[in-house]
């Protein structure tokens, strides 16, 4: 990423996880199956929720029927429902993170009937086969754990910045940023025990979401801020008018950034707006001159939504 021109290396985003991958193809393919039999045999549901679709998407060609439809498309299509009228609002309040419920599934699939299978040979043939079923139960618990997406207290005070992910704190520093100039970035390394959803560190407009193809290199690296697969967003502070940017690095093991928002979206402090799947990094930077008071150092834990990371000028 050439830090004097963001739009240098930016690629399409048609889907709220640009890179793919397999289980995300699986949820595409999912989609486009459920669709042609909605509209094969249930026509009546389909004109009803059709009608309630609201806001606009020219030429659009999300084939958008019901909300569930929009989960993969929700940062570049303009349609949506009124929450009180979608039978299907239900799903954003559980406690998992929605864009990990196909791996989820995967992997239950997967580990659930292998866990089983070695229970009947650590009972039928040998003892030692019970390793392989406690392996594969704690992984499935893992699993488990890390799509998770608990209720976070956000703070009300004014003039503070959250923590846009749960973590470590790894550079706290002055820094060169395009679009901000001197800016004060707060990284945080996400490591595959802590929760993984990204929230919005305070109230404002999305501007521009840029997403940036790469390497892969440890998040803790000193080169993966430049190299390796990125998401931005930048946000216009909603009172004053300063901007922001929260960047999503993927890192060794995670490869997969969701963005569930777009240009245009009004995003409130701590409201979730994507994840990245199984370890990364998260950056978030401010103008420098902004900066009151820092309110963490480096190696600090910090907990999404909820751990006020700066204080700001009034």
């Amino acid at each position: 990423m050439d830090p004097k021109d963001p739009e240098v290396g930016t690629a399409p985003i048609h889907f709220i996880q640009p890179g793919g991958g397999f289980c995300f193809s699986l949820e595409i393919a999912w989609g486009k199956f459920r669709r042609a039999i909605l509209k094969s045999f249930f026509p009546a549901y389909t004109g009803r929720m059709q009608a309630l679709r609201l806001g606009s998407c020219p030429d659009c060609n999300h084939n958008i029927i019901d909300s569930r439809d929009l989960k993969l498309f929700s940062n570049v299509c303009g349609f949506y429902f009124d929450p009180d009228l979608d039978p299907f609002a239900g799903r954003n309040k559980i406690w998992f993170a929605r864009p990990g419920i196909m791996e989820l599934l995967c992997f239950t699939l997967l580990l659930v009937p292998t866990t089983i299978a070695f229970i009947f040979m650590a009972l039928l043939i040998h003892p030692a086969f019970g390793v392989g079923a406690v392996a594969g139960f704690l992984l499935w618990l893992f699993v488990i754990s890390f799509f998770r997406n608990p209720p976070r207290e956000i703070p009300v005070a004014p003039n503070i910045l959250v923590s846009p992910a749960d973590g470590v704190i790894t550079h706290l520093e002055e820094v060169e940023e395009a679009g901000i100039g001197k800016a004060f970035r707060v990284s945080i390394f996400l490591s595959v025990f802590n929760v993984h959803v990204n929230r919005v560190p305070l109230a404002g407009t999305v501007t521009h979401v840029r997403y940036y193809p790469g390497a892969f290199l440890d998040a803790r690296s000193s080169d993966c801020a430049k190299r390796n697969e990125q998401l931005w967003i930048d946000l216009i502070e909603k009172e004053k008018g300063f901007p922001v940017r929260v960047k999503q690095i993927a890192g060794a093991i995670a490869r997969r950034i969701v963005c569930q928002v777009g240009v245009g979206k009004f995003l409130r402090r701590g409201e979730l707006y994507g994840m990245i799947k199984f370890g990364s990094r998260t950056d978030v930077l401010i103008p420098a001159n902004l900066v009151e008071n820092v309110l963490v150092k480096v190696g600090t834990a910090v907990y999404g939504g909820s751990t006020i990371i700066l204080k700001l000028k009034d």
